[in-house]
């Protein structure tokens, strides 16, 4: 299966902008008071939201890695 060019690029910017994006949000759920118990343990909150930035880091890296073979 061949991708055209421009199928490629846009999976390399949707790649990119996973990239960019996710350890942005990561940031702020690491700092959001919720991720804590009173205890300092992680909560659910974010167990499930590192579980979210996590797999969407991985498809955000395999799409971009896909876009790029594509274009070579």
């Amino acid at each position: 299966m061949t991708l055209s060019t421009s199928a490629a690029i846009l999976l390399v910017v949707a790649g990119a902008w996973n990239l960019f994006i996710w350890p942005q949000f990561a940031k702020r759920i690491i700092a959001d008071p919720r991720s804590r118990d009173e205890h300092g343990g992680r909560t659910t909150f974010f167990t499930v939201h590192a579980v979210l930035i996590s797999v969407s880091l991985a498809l955000g890296l395999s799409v971009g890695f896909i876009g790029v073979i594509a274009l070579f």
